[in-house]
């Protein structure tokens, strides 16, 4: 038997799940679903809309993110790990995700009416991630958000450093104790294609922790979370 030919939205649709997730659709449904909000249709048809999907897929970015932040950063807390979670899968975050990606392209819903289109691509977003899920398993999607959604959109030293800003915490430490405070830097190195700086906190003269990272600023970070350990303050 010959397949059904697909209609031009369908293809549209596929062709943006490959071009952004890099996965090809086998049940076109789902993802017509996932970027169908409830504005565009009857309230008798409410069925139709992604709401549920959402639901499915917040689940499964929430286990998804948390095991690759675990094993990302074996040396993270779990209070760190938690912020840093739930900064990645928030609501703010979840719909810059989605209007990076420009899942407005796809997204139907009633453009009539008064509607915040940023939430309704996170939420969207998350529709997409419960679609693969339903389509292709819970492997495919982590495979997909690994490649294709973490690596091209977050920045996670950078979601880091914001959590847990060090450097600024010990200059204020510092400044109340009118200490003078230094960074010092013993060496950067370019190793098999990536480089590599150390850094080493003074204070008063006096040297304290020593930190490495793939630039100065997490350098930096890093010798300053050691200066804390090394002055009983964490």
């Amino acid at each position: 038997m010959f397949k059904k030919k697909k209609t031009e939205g369908e293809l549209k649709l596929y062709r943006f799940i490959l071009s952004k997730f890099g996965y090809r659709p086998n049940k076109i449904f789902y993802f017509q679903k996932a970027i169908t909000h409830k504005s565009f249709i009857s309230h008798s048809d409410n069925e139709y809309s992604n709401e549920r999907l959402e639901f499915l897929g917040d689940a499964i970015l929430d286990s998804i993110t948390a095991e690759f932040l675990f094993l990302k950063f074996p040396e993270s807390n779990e209070g760190a790990l938690t912020k840093l979670k739930s900064k990645i899968v928030n609501r703010k975050n979840l719909c810059k995700l989605g209007e990076d990606i420009g899942i407005r392209e796809v997204l139907l819903y009633n453009n009539n009416r008064s509607i915040n289109i940023s939430t309704l691509e996170g939420n969207a977003f998350e529709a997409l991630i419960g679609a693969i899920y339903l389509d292709g398993g819970y492997l495919k999607v982590k495979k997909i958000l690994e490649r294709n959604i973490f690596k091209r959109y977050l920045n996670f030293t950078q979601l880091l450093e914001e959590e847990i800003d060090f450097k600024s915490k010990l200059f204020i430490w510092c400044q109340r104790k009118k200490l003078e405070l230094n960074f010092n830097l013993l060496s950067e190195e370019h190793k098999n294609g990536k480089w590599e700086y150390s850094i080493q906190v003074q204070i008063n003269q006096q040297e304290y922790g020593m930190g490495k990272g793939p630039s100065k600023k997490v350098a930096e970070q890093n010798a300053s979370k050691e200066t804390f350990e090394l002055l009983g303050e964490i």
